[in-house]
């Protein structure tokens, strides 16, 4: 039985990536019950992102955007957030759901802080160009426990987008900004990124945010 290709396709309701009688698209809409106040203050990585006795307006940097649900988290939090993805596919989703987002009076707040870049993350963080506060690091599980279309929708998603290999790459990067802080997404008992030990940890059910923190 032949496989079938995902394909682009332009619809009523946005860009989406099409494979058979699936569709992948980047939407927001579905994330506002998250960013209530009291459910935004319960989300891992808001409690993760939190950063002490900080004055100003926060930039975060996310190194691996993908379809920018943690990054539309981070910005209803408060961050002005850089967004890194090189996938082109992937990325024409990302700038598609921005765009949309743009448009529509209850996501235009969250939305017009989130910027766009389509490149390598580390590449960029390499250059110096940005001095985030904040550094958001997920470089993909090995394996996720979904099921039924969930997990084909990842599966689709993962023909795109493989698990990053250079992770020790991409944090010897995002240490060379010296932020405030970096956020590292990883399964719960996963192994430590680049085996940096954190300075603390928030644990979910099946996630866990190693924080590592730098003084200024």
């Amino acid at each position: 039985m032949s496989m079938k290709t995902p394909v682009l396709q332009e619809t009523d309701h946005g860009l989406v990536l099409a494979e058979g009688d699936m569709e992948l698209i980047c939407d927001f809409t579905r994330l506002l019950p998250r960013v209530q106040a009291d459910a935004l203050n319960r989300e891992l990585l808001v409690r993760a992102a939190k950063i002490r006795d900080f004055g100003g307006k926060a930039l975060a940097l996310d190194a691996t955007a993908g379809l920018g649900e943690d990054s539309f988290l981070l910005a209803a939090a408060g961050f002005q957030v850089e967004l890194f993805e090189y996938n082109e596919i992937i990325a024409a989703l990302l700038r598609d759901g921005i765009k949309r987002g743009l448009e529509d009076p209850a996501l235009r707040d969250i939305v017009s802080r989130m910027h766009l870049n389509e490149e390598n993350s580390i590449k960029a963080m390499q250059r110096k160009d940005l001095q985030p506060d904040l550094i958001l690091l997920d470089p993909m599980f090995p394996r996720r426990n979904t099921s039924g279309i969930s997990k084909k929708k990842l599966q689709m998603f993962k023909q795109l987008e493989r698990p990053c290999e250079e992770e020790q790459e991409m944090l010897e990067a995002a240490l060379g900004l010296r932020p405030y802080k970096i956020i590292v997404k990883r399964p719960l008992k996963g192994p430590c990124l680049g085996d940096r030990k954190p300075g603390y940890s928030i644990e979910g059910k099946t996630i866990r945010y190693d924080c590592l923190v730098f003084p200024r």
